[in-house]
């Protein structure tokens, strides 16, 4: 076997560097798009999270955990840091250090509350009426966040056993009435909405006697609160509202700014206050 030379170890070495090079372009070129991307100043930060009990440094560690249904049933959990201790102190986000949601699969039952804290664990209770598989979703801006439009969401399922009473997520409509009587409708051109787009969902608030609701009290500091849920994947995505707080609404109109990171449908829940009353409204979109 002929013995190597110097120049053909040079060109030994120049061919690796080539396929090494070569194949990390071709990963680079190849993985997925980043969840979150860069949409220029001007847009809301975005976000699709609550798929991990793990997100960044943070961790969410479970405390007490529904196990049967009911009304009241009692949920506590912990936030943990880098050094796996707990995380007391988080920026107020929407006048709140920390929001709790839980979604079953179905979408047919959500809960939003605002947990206290006692000690480093952070308590509440939700009334949860069926059976089912569910979510829980703890939500919270870090303190040393450069986002703070973009909170950290962390995700734990559970479930409840016993007879369970399915409800098919509502096919995209631009129209739901709550219980309470009031109608919402979508007025922003009702079709499928892009992905990783900026858009603006406009909502009409009609009172039950018809007539456009003219002002929104102010819910937890602004004129509405909305969280958005795949109805797949069962991420959340939060929707930030446009009128500042206390505006008047122009022909009852409501306008949040929305940023979707998934394909699919998504089942979104506004929140508002009006006649000293907290209203809930669930409407699905579409997403291409």
């Amino acid at each position: 076997m002929r013995r190597l030379s110097v120049t053909d170890w040079i060109f030994a070495l120049v061919a690796v560097v080539i396929v090494v090079a070569g194949g990390v372009m071709l990963f680079g070129t190849s993985a997925p798009p980043m969840q979150h991307q860069n949409m220029g100043a001007v847009v809301p930060a975005s976000h699709s999270d609550g798929l991990s009990e793990v997100e960044g440094d943070y961790r969410i560690e479970r405390v007490v955990v529904p196990a049967e249904r009911g009304t009241s049933v009692p949920i506590a959990f912990r936030i943990l840091g880098r050094d796996a201790k707990p995380v007391t102190r988080f920026l107020d986000n929407q006048t709140k250090q920390m929001h709790f949601f839980v979604v079953r699969d179905d979408m047919h039952v959500f809960r939003h509350v605002h947990p206290v804290l006692e000690g480093d664990t952070w308590h509440t209770a939700v009334d949860l009426p069926d059976g089912g598989a569910y979510r829980m979703f703890a939500e919270f801006v870090p303190l040393d966040t450069k986002d703070p439009l973009h909170p950290v969401v962390l995700g734990v399922p559970f479930s409840l056993a016993g007879d369970t009473e399915l409800v098919p997520v509502p096919a995209p409509d631009a129209r739901t009435v709550t219980e309470t009587g009031y109608t919402v409708t979508r007025v922003d051109q009702p079709a499928a909405l892009p992905l990783l787009a900026e858009r603006s969902i406009r909502l009409a608030i009609r009172a039950p006697d018809g007539k456009p609701v003219e002002k929104l009290e102010p819910h937890l500091g602004s004129n509405g609160h909305m969280t958005g849920f795949h109805t797949m994947l069962l991420s959340a995505t939060h929707l930030h509202p446009v009128e500042p707080a206390g505006a008047p609404l122009i022909d009852g109109e409501l306008t949040f700014r929305s940023v979707f990171a998934e394909r699919g449908e998504y089942r979104l829940f506004l929140e508002f206050s009006h006649g000293g009353r907290l209203h809930t409204a669930a409407l699905t979109v579409a997403v291409e």
